[in-house]
């Protein structure tokens, strides 16, 4: 069987079949540090139908059939580790009704986050998931997403309130609805969403949308430790504050920043928090904010209304990643991503530097400490065998502590290629089940196979 030939009597379209040696490199391999595998053909669908057709003939010929999107995943997604088909679903990139007055918006998997909050600005809405990079809002539901906004507005599984997926064989079904809420039989939208294209292909997405704040204001605190970073945000999200946004940087973050871009941000623990509302409730919340922090030792406290200059103000934290890779040309990318309880962070942050620091390792860490979600970017050199191996034991150290205290290997990143062992470790007495369903919908494992879970483990 001639693959492209096949694929290309499908779709029809020379231009949205590829083999071009650039299209390939292109779609075999994510962000990450993770190996590269090239896909046999790059399939560019255009609608539902096209994707049905395809994914009926994948399945068929028991071929792989992996979808993408930005290409901005961190833990190997995209990556086609058994060859196959490349799914690019970029094309759909419609967005398809506006619902203003109910607060919705139906949107394809190729729509990326800052095209849809472009086209709802005129409206007064924006969707508020927002996990950095400009992903596209298929990828995003695949991996439940979130950011730096989920203290306030939650994550990806929280705000599609539906979705048109199709399956394996091609078939194509609808979860959920237009509605904010159903007690209507099992919740199979929140099933599809985290599933990391293994269960089915995203085609079209209900969305749940927020109204635009009268008034935005960001906040730059500094600490003399760690810890009393930690103390002092758990003091304000127990004061009930309209948090919108709560990160917590390290010193030695802050440091890689100033090295990287040339600035003088203060050298300290530093807590960035965002607040919206109507112009006085802000002001007053400004207020409260200062009190709590001078009562916690805070150091320096900035905040800031003016767009550009909030944007400054965040600097710091947006330039993290970019300042560890820039310190290390030719290296790979890693990003390690765990929760834990509220309760836990602090000290979890002070343990993962300990750690990298143990082990000699350059890593910068920060945390959305809102809800206890922290990462730790590192540069690797993947022909180092001693460097990853002492990577990898960094690596577990952080997520077993994490598992220690009642967190989770992975808070947004999801599992992929990466974390299979420690999912394992994680939810081993309820991985059956989720290799059951997996067995259903996929019988012959054409959807994204080894990612996840390996499928010599799946039990029917």
């Amino acid at each position: 069987m001639n693959l492209y030939n096949e694929l290309l009597s499908i779709i029809g379209d020379v231009e949205r079949v590829s083999v071009n040696g650039t299209v390939i490199e292109q779609h075999s391999k994510g962000m990450a540090y993770h190996t590269p595998r090239n896909p046999d053909v790059v399939v560019f669908p255009a609608s539902k139908e096209e994707v049905s057709t395809v994914l009926k003939f994948a399945n068929e010929h028991k071929v792989p059939i992996v979808p993408f999107g930005a290409g901005s995943s961190l833990e190997g997604q995209i990556i086609p580790v058994n060859g196959g088909i490349s799914l690019d679903l970029t094309l759909m990139n419609q967005i398809i009704s506006i619902r203003p007055d109910d607060f919705l918006v139906t949107v394809q998997p190729g729509v990326t986050r800052n095209q849809l909050n472009q086209a709802l600005k005129r409206y007064g809405l924006f969707f508020p998931v927002d996990p950095g990079a400009d992903a596209t809002i298929g990828g995003m539901a695949a991996t439940n997403a979130s950011g730096t906004n989920s203290v306030k507005y939650g994550v990806m599984r929280d705000q599609v309130l539906g979705l048109e997926v199709v399956l394996a064989d091609g078939s194509i079904i609808r979860t959920g609805g237009h509605s904010y809420k159903s007690s209507a039989g099992y919740n199979l939208t929140g099933l599809f969403v985290g599933s990391e294209g293994t269960l089915g292909v995203f085609t079209e997405l209900i969305l749940k949308l927020q109204g635009i704040p009268e008034v935005t204001t960001d906040v730059k605190v500094t600490f003399p430790s760690i810890e009393a970073a930690g103390k002092a945000a758990t003091m304000l999200l127990k004061a009930g504050l309209p948090i919108g946004k709560i990160e917590l940087v390290d010193q030695m973050t802050i440091q890689a920043v100033n090295a990287y871009k040339n600035t003088r941000f203060r050298e300290e623990p530093t807590l960035f928090m965002e607040f919206s509302g109507s112009d006085p409730e802000v002001a007053n919340t400004i207020e409260i904010v200062q009190d709590i922090v001078n009562d916690e030792g805070c150091v320096s406290f900035e905040f800031e209304n003016d767009s550009i200059k909030r944007a400054q103000l965040w600097e710091a934290r947006h330039q993290a990643a970019l300042a560890i890779i820039a310190a290390n040309p030719g290296k790979g990318h890693m990003v390690t991503d765990v929760c834990v309880p509220l309760s836990e962070l602090s000290n979890a942050l002070q343990h993962t530097r300990e750690v990298v620091d143990k082990y000699g390792i350059d890593a910068v860490i920060f945390g959305h400490i809102g809800d206890g979600n922290y990462h730790a970017v590192f540069s690797v050199d993947v022909d180092d065998e001693n460097h990853m191996r002492r990577v990898g034991e960094v690596h577990t150290q952080i997520v077993q502590y994490a598992l220690s205290k009642g967190g989770t290997c992975t808070g947004e990143h999801g599992v992929g290629i990466g974390k299979k062992s420690f999912l394992i470790e994680e939810h081993g007495d309820s991985l059956p089940i989720m290799q059951g369903i997996k067995a259903m919908v996929d019988p012959n494992n054409i959807l994204n196979p080894g990612k996840i879970f390996d499928v010599n483990t799946v039990k029917v």
